[in-house]
């Protein structure tokens, strides 16, 4: 399969393949049509296959093609093959340089058909080379040098663009139910995405924005993120999911309703659908990977946007010292070019509600320590954020390598765990134990679980409703555990050491 196709021939076109030969060595997914005798003959030299041939005639184009480079130095030429390259490749990503001293007309006939249109500027190659995944960082603007992961699936900006443009309306962006920094700004960057194409977007999410630092950035950088309340989901022609991966599951679609795109870093319980759905554990931050997306198309973010990125990796990363990839530091190095480091001061000294504070003082005062291991039961919340807040706090306490707070409010019981230096996975701790009463999962590093009440809430008058959540929680929790874990020494094994 032809995965890069060249029409046209330039100093731009020369320049990226032989950027593509420094870095994909001989692999033989290039191919380049040009009528230039001169060009022909300087790219056959270079072993690319080449088609002598007017790059503007569909009929000597390859059968397939995920990406289309449109680089010869004439506008008009350069309008008719990028047009005659999306008849023939309606899905692939198609980036057109648009030549010497173009006229407005023609700007508008390519950016009409493309996907990235380049003006012939200083450090267009570089930018060019950042839009279809080949630079590497030397002279290239900021983004250039983002995380190479998963580098081998080359097609997945063709794919997700061409998901997005085959809407037959608007996209409906859904954050989890009362989503943290990284749901927040992930929906934001996907929306910002399908807009850069013509596609009308929503970022919507369900339940409350309560923490007092969500509150602060959603505040401090007026991000328009829409209550799910009221939405008609009739009025949309797809529904994309960033941070989580299953409709009706923490978040306030219908269970099972049909979802198109899923961006997450969260490792899935099970079976993921979706006709563009791009899942990496390994990474620590959703906004990771839309950071990624922004710079494979070329997208700079505005100050907001990057703010947002910036902080949604730092907060899931715990700044970097927790279930970190090395595209996490590469992606926020390029993000910070483009934030508002100010406000992130503002944002991350935020007052702290009452209800924080209680819930932070009720798990420390009710904690259960076994070994390593310490579970905490707080009663009725009103601010389910406090949780992660507490279970990361008593990560201070002496010896403790795992936590676990958990509450109820609005008859669920919502649980968080994390895990530093410890034996034991948090996601699959918490799937083994509450899983098969609820739904639950995570990472290694941090985890989640919410049951439903049900039955427990009918307690007679001998007990109370925490200590009956305390039993059946903490019953379960610890008989997942079989041993708590004793405390090792060095870093978390999730952290790069190379």
């Amino acid at each position: 399969m032809t995965r890069r196709l060249l029409l046209g021939c330039s100093a731009v076109g020369n320049a990226l393949v032989e950027r593509a030969r420094e870095e994909r060595g001989d692999r033989d997914d290039l191919v380049a049509i040009t009528d230039d005798t001169g060009w022909v003959s300087t790219l056959r030299d270079r072993n690319v296959a080449t088609v002598e041939a007017d790059p503007s005639d569909p009929a000597t184009y390859p059968d397939s093609a995920a990406v289309v480079l449109v680089a010869s130095d004439d506008p008009v030429r350069n309008v008719a093959a990028a047009r005659a390259a999306r008849d023939r490749y309606p899905d692939a990503m198609i980036v057109a340089h648009l030549g010497t001293a173009p006229t407005e007309e023609q700007r508008a006939a390519v950016e009409a058909v493309a996907d990235r249109v380049v003006d012939p500027v200083e450090a267009v190659v570089d930018r060019v080379s950042e839009a279809i995944g080949l630079a590497d960082g030397r002279g290239a603007s900021p983004g250039a040098a983002l995380s190479r992961a998963n580098a081998d699936d080359g097609e997945k900006p063709a794919r997700l663009l061409a998901t997005l443009r085959g809407f037959s309306g608007p996209l409906l962006v859904v954050a989890h139910d009362n989503p943290d920094p990284d749901a927040i700004a992930s929906a934001l960057g996907l929306a910002r995405i399908a807009e850069s194409i013509g596609v009308d977007a929503d970022a919507c999410y369900g339940g409350d924005i309560s923490h007092q630092e969500n509150r602060a950035l959603v505040n401090l950088l007026d991000i328009g993120l829409r209550s799910f309340d009221g939405v008609d989901l009739d009025e949309y022609g797809g529904v994309a999911l960033v941070d989580h991966s299953r409709a009706g599951i923490n978040d306030s679609l219908p269970e099972g309703h049909p979802v198109d795109v899923v961006v997450d870093h969260h490792p899935p319980r099970g079976p993921v659908a979706g006709s563009f759905v791009d899942i990496r554990p390994d990474v620590g931050a959703t906004s990771t990977l839309i950071a990624e997306y922004l710079s494979r198309y070329g997208i700079a973010p505005d100050r907001e946007l990057a703010t947002s990125l910036l902080y949604g990796i730092r907060i899931d990363t715990k700044d970097f010292t927790r279930a970190t990839a090395t595209d996490d530091f590469e992606a926020a190095a390029a993000l910070l070019a483009h934030a508002d480091e100010s406000t992130l001061e503002r944002v991350e000294s935020p007052s702290v509600s009452p209800e924080t504070l209680r819930v932070l003082a009720a798990a420390i005062e009710n904690r259960d320590v076994r070994g390593s291991v310490a579970a905490s039961c707080v009663g009725e919340i009103t601010d389910r954020d406090a949780l992660a807040q507490a279970a990361d706090r008593l990560l201070d306490l002496e010896d403790v390598t795992v936590t676990f707070v958990y509450g109820y409010t609005d008859g669920v019981i919502y649980g968080s765990a994390r895990a530093r230096g410890a034996e034991v996975d948090a996601g699959e701790l918490l799937r083994d134990a509450l899983d098969p009463a609820g739904s639950a999962g995570g990472h290694a590093s941090m985890a989640g679980a919410q049951v439903p009440l049900g039955i427990l809430s009918a307690v007679d008058e001998s007990e109370s409703l925490p200590e009956v959540v305390e039993e059946f929680v903490a019953g379960r929790f610890f008989e997942a555990l079989d041993d708590a874990p004793a405390q090792p020494t060095g870093l978390p094994p999730e952290f790069p050491t190379d």
